[in-house]
């Protein structure tokens, strides 16, 4: 007799809004079979018939594989799985709609480094699994509370065609010299051919597929990318350069001068171009993202609205779909565009497209463009290491200390604690505007540190020094993945 597998579910892995492990040593192929069971019979019991489930992959060397395993679980309660291969993460949501599908489950670790693996999902269109979806999933999961039926399995071909289709309807006039970055990751096959769709000479960069990511992990806001990026861009004399994540839903750019854009800023740009034709909208911002939005000339003259919500692609497209705003924004390069712009997902491609839209209709340059905007001095997003089981009780502590500094009038480089916001973690600003925020990673075992001052570099450092001495007197905060 065959040796059966041992099942492995770290139990750790069921994130707040999509699923992540180290394979095989936290989930083996049992564990995502599992899992697929796990997700058919919640998507059953919420659809009450035998549902259609678009599937996916992006390329690491055994995404096909757990793919497999998760495609056998879901046919195993009677889901009828359509499977569009290799794809990206907005290529599978965009499949729900043309295909009218009842859900998706797309396999991929996103920009987690190799060895990691992981499930985006979601049953009602242009939105991902809720906290309590993923809560209930986890449950159904690990008490094996399955439903069992006898669904199907087909291939859809040449699916990628068609999503490119979808985003170059609108060409651009200007052409437009563009970087376009991959870090061997799946976008490089989507990603120059949607933007020489829509009128651009793209220069390719490490758009060759290699799941070993020899150069860089593909990461927008991984400083190795960036540079990269940087580099060519002064090198080709080209507009704009765009880097894309290891399943395109988002995106970082660098501007012609071969300076990186925080993609916060590059949120507010696009919304600036919107703004004049789409007047009193609503725009949604993560908690990590510029204060810029909330006094910005251009958006209050149009009588449009900013709120900062909980940072994560389904907090904030769930936020957008609940609001009816035109657009969302992370400070991540998660961008999300309402119709007629988009379906309300996150799509690195479709950002792209915005900015060079945004290229096509102003006679300036990036940098000129960006420097319109007050200058703030920002950091990059840092992620100290913290267990998964202590990182939210750590930031609960660190609420209520920065509640009490507040209280007790302490400064930070000579400002007082103005307001707390606490939406997600907590985002703390001072007299001037400058701020900092500590919350826990929705989907690594770390906090994210982010600082913006809007008067001095100086400012910048003092407030990260203040977050990182509090980190460290917790005693349970260890090395940060980049630090200032």
């Amino acid at each position: 007799m065959p040796k059966v597998e041992n099942i492995i579910i770290n139990p750790l892995g069921f994130r707040e809004y999509d699923a992540r492990w180290l394979y095989p040593k936290d989930i083996n192929k049992s564990g995502i079979k599992n899992v697929g069971q796990g997700l058919g019979s919640q998507i059953i019991s919420k659809t009450n018939k035998s549902p259609r489930v678009i599937v996916g992959h992006d390329y690491r060397s055994y995404s096909e594989e757990v793919k497999k395993q998760l495609i056998e679980g879901l046919v195993n309660t009677g889901c009828n799985v359509e499977d569009i291969g290799l794809a990206l993460s907005p290529s599978v949501y965009f499949a729900q709609f043309k295909l009218n599908a009842d859900a998706v489950a797309m396999v991929t670790a996103s920009h987690n480094e190799n060895g990691w693996t992981g499930i985006k999902m979601g049953i009602e269109k242009g939105l991902t699994h809720s906290p309590a979806e993923m809560d209930e999933l986890k449950k159904i999961v690990l008490e094996k509370k399955f439903i069992k039926g006898k669904g199907s399995y087909k291939e859809i071909k040449e699916f990628r065609e068609i999503y490119i289709s979808s985003l170059i309807k609108k060409k651009i006039k200007k052409k437009l010299k563009v970087v376009v970055a991959c870090g061997n990751g799946t976008a490089g096959i989507f990603a120059p051919k949607a933007l020489k769709g829509i009128g651009c000479n793209v220069i390719e960069l490490d758009c060759n597929l290699d799941f070993n990511f020899p150069k860089y992990n593909p990461n927008p806001e991984d400083l190795k990318m960036l540079q990269a990026i940087s580099k060519s861009v002064k090198e080709n004399n080209a507009d704009v350069g765009f880097g894309f994540d290891g399943d395109g839903d988002r995106i970082g750019v660098v501007d012609n001068d071969g300076n990186e854009i925080y993609s916060d800023k590059v949120g507010l740009l696009i919304a600036r171009n919107l703004a004049p034709n789409n007047k009193k909208q609503k725009f949604i911002v993560d908690v990590k993202s510029t204060g810029l939005f909330v006094n910005d000339k251009i958006l209050l003259e149009n009588n449009c609205e900013t709120i900062y919500w909980k940072t994560g692609h389904s907090h904030i497209k769930r936020k957008v779909n609940e609001l009816k705003a035109l657009a969302g924004f992370e400070k991540s390069g998660h961008f999300f565009f309402s119709q007629p712009l988009g379906y309300g997902y996150d799509d690195g491609i479709n950002s792209a497209i915005q900015v060079c839209h945004l290229l096509d209709n102003q006679n300036k340059k990036m940098s000129e463009i960006i420097n319109e905007l007050p200058k703030t001095y920002q950091t990059p997003t840092m992620s100290p290491f913290c267990k998964d089981e202590e990182k939210y009780k750590v930031v609960e502590s660190l609420v209520k200390e920065v509640k009490n500094l507040k209280a007790n009038n302490i400064q930070i480089d000579g400002q007082k604690i103005t307001e707390i916001l606490t939406v997600n973690g907590v985002r703390f600003s001072l007299e001037d505007g400058s701020w900092g925020l500590i919350r826990a990673s929705s989907n690594k075992p770390s906090l994210v540190v982010v600082t913006e001052s809007t008067t001095s570099d100086k400012r910048k450092k003092e407030i990260f020094e203040f977050i990182d001495s509090l980190l460290k007197n917790t005693g349970k905060v260890g090395e940060y993945d980049q630090k200032i």
